[in-house]
């Protein structure tokens, strides 16, 4: 990593901290954790159809991984395409992006830092939820011992070993989303369209996945990786998922980057 690269990234990461947005998805980062641990207190059990929803009252480890479940939805990609869908966007509304693009650092190195910071804010705010989902649903149900998905006990510390890999496995998609929605930002110079963009795109996924008929894509589609955490889930690991999810997300998320990237390479400075 150049020198240069990481002057935009200690800049863009600065700058993200003046930003509302920032704030908002790792308010809802924080929020809905603990909205979830409350409301299942008051229905004593939680969600009994998906996975893990009927440990949720034996150990505070279940919350996370449930939560996991539920944020593939949208909000996960609505929280990563915050940031990477207006990190470009945004300098075309507010009419600084020729000033940054005229300075001694060449595009790359700008388009670089600009990438690695809205990764950033990705990562910092998904472990933000798993660290507070961690903690609500230990202070809810104790740090127990969980119940894997092939129905083996797992110690509280192994288990909690086990929830921070599925929550590094879960950047992997999310990364993705990230790629996909820096493309939007650049191609559409919208922050509102290609947040919006990159979340319906999410979406989409998920309905081709129902769609009868269609069954066959499921494997492939970005957002069945969103499951393969479970993996480590179940006794033996089951490696297939994790490798088939980092090869598939790499299909997504890798052209979207080199999209990108050769789009800011050959913006139109005068223009904006």
């Amino acid at each position: 990593m150049s020198p240069g690269t990481l002057t935009v990234y200690r800049w863009e990461l600065r700058k993200l901290r003046y930003q509302k947005r920032t704030y908002l998805g790792l308010g809802l980062a924080v929020a809905v954790p603990i909205i979830f641990v409350t409301a299942i207190s008051f229905r004593h059990g939680g969600p009994h159809d998906v996975a893990f929803g009927d440990y949720i009252d034996r150990s505070g480890l279940a919350v996370p991984l449930v939560i996991l479940l539920f944020g593939a939805i949208w909000m996960f990609p609505l929280i990563a395409a915050l940031v990477a869908g207006d990190i470009v966007a945004s300098e075309d509304h507010n009419g600084t992006l020729k000033t940054i693009l005229t300075r001694s650092l060449d595009r790359g190195q700008v388009f670089g830092g600009k990438a690695l910071a809205a990764a950033t804010y990705a990562v910092i705010a998904i472990l933000l939820d798993g660290a507070v989902a961690i903690v609500a649903g230990c202070l809810k149900s104790g740090f127990n011992p969980l119940q894997s998905l092939s129905g083996t006990l797992v110690s509280a510390p192994k288990g909690l070993e086990l929830v921070i890999v599925s929550l590094l496995v879960y950047l992997i998609p999310i990364l993705a989303i990230v790629c996909i929605g820096l493309l939007l930002s650049t191609v559409t110079h919208n922050s509102a369209a290609a947040v919006v963009g990159t979340l319906m795109f999410s979406l989409l996924l998920q309905l081709i996945a129902i769609l009868p008929g269609l069954g066959g894509l499921q494997p492939y589609l970005l957002s069945t990786q969103f499951n393969a955490w479970q993996g480590f889930l179940r006794t033996p690991t089951d490696w297939e998922p994790i490798i088939r999810a980092a090869w598939v997300c790499a299909l997504y998320g890798l052209p979207a980057l080199g999209a990108a990237y050769l789009v800011f390479l050959r913006r139109d400075v005068a223009g904006g």
